[in-house]
């Protein structure tokens, strides 16, 4: 068998004198503990000392390039994806390297997803910034002009009104018979033509809706008496003109513009609808906030008198 001799790793060792010896090369293991393999092989000649040397170089080399490759791994290591946090791409770390300095290359869904709904919110703010400056620009102009007339047809949807003269509405002839549709007559009165209500009439914020609404009807109402006069029909002959009021849908009238009528005098029935004077038509506004005014705020008359009036 195999006899091995001790021999300190700091000393030199002494090789058997001989051509047929040979040391063999011990394993890593046997050296850090100080052993060294000095069997001498079975002897068969020079020819197979030279194989064996020759196994044991390769072995050799084989060995060291395992370690290298090891090492290699151990410096750079590279992380495979989903076990950093679910991210898209690898990241490539080094041992040496603390926590806190690494970057991750891509951000994950879950950040991406977050700055989308982000986005969507800033969007969202954005509308309700422009619907707020709309209102605001109304009030305004409103508090400027000091008119509440002038407001109520410079709001969006109230294109088909035009302005009622205010001696036309403070003629109390004008008005028979309103008194008992509206609720709130003199309060509503008063605010369409900007009348200031003494303190002591103050009133709650539910009352104060009420009367806002009833103000709306009530010029309604009076705009449908005023539209058949001379003088409303000039103030509607000029928005006709400007194809205000919209035009004719079909392909052979040839964009005629059209007149506003209702199909019941009485508020609350009906919505209003357009009249074509070339192809006698009825059809609905195309704008949705003008398709839901009330038909009784122009009349069922106005269109047939204004196109005897206007050939």
């Amino acid at each position: 068998g195999t006899n091995p001799t001790y021999v300190p790793t700091w000393g030199p060792v002494k090789m058997p004198a001989g051509p047929a010896s040979a040391v063999s090369i011990a394993s890593p293991g046997s050296v850090a503990d100080g052993f060294v393999d000095t069997a001498v092989p079975p002897n068969h000649g020079s020819a197979g000392g030279h194989r064996a040397q020759g196994n044991l170089a390769a072995e050799a080399s084989q060995a060291l390039q395992a370690l290298q490759s090891a090492a290699a791994t151990d410096e750079q290591r590279i992380v495979s994806p989903g076990q950093n946090g679910g991210s898209e791409r690898t990241r490539i770390t080094s041992p040496d390297f603390s926590s806190n300095k690494v970057q991750e290359s891509t951000a994950s869904p879950d950040t991406a997803a977050g700055s989308g709904a982000g986005a969507d919110e800033e969007l969202v703010e954005e509308e309700e910034e422009e619907e707020e400056e709309e209102d605001s620009s109304e009030i305004s102009a409103s508090d400027e002009d000091g008119s509440w007339i002038a407001w109520f047809c410079s709001l969006r949807g109230n294109e088909f009104f035009c302005e009622v003269d205010e001696d036309y509405i403070q003629d109390d002839f004008n008005l028979t018979g309103l008194n008992g549709l509206v609720p709130y007559y003199d309060y509503a009165l008063d605010m369409v033509l900007d009348v200031e209500m003494p303190m002591e009439d103050a009133l709650t914020e539910d009352q104060q809706e009420i009367v806002e609404s009833a103000a709306e009807m009530l010029y309604g109402l009076i705009h449908a008496r005023y539209i058949v006069t001379n003088r409303g029909m000039h103030a509607m002959y000029e928005k006709y003109r400007s194809a205000s009021f919209g035009r004719c849908p079909h392909v052979f009238c040839q964009g005629q513009p059209v007149l506003p009528v209702g199909l019941s005098d009485l508020p609350r029935n009906y919505t209003v609808n357009v009249f074509c004077p070339r192809c006698h038509g009825l059809f609905f506004p195309k704008s949705t906030r003008q398709a839901n005014i009330d038909g009784a705020y122009f009349g069922t008359t106005f269109p047939h008198l204004y196109l005897m009036t206007h050939p």
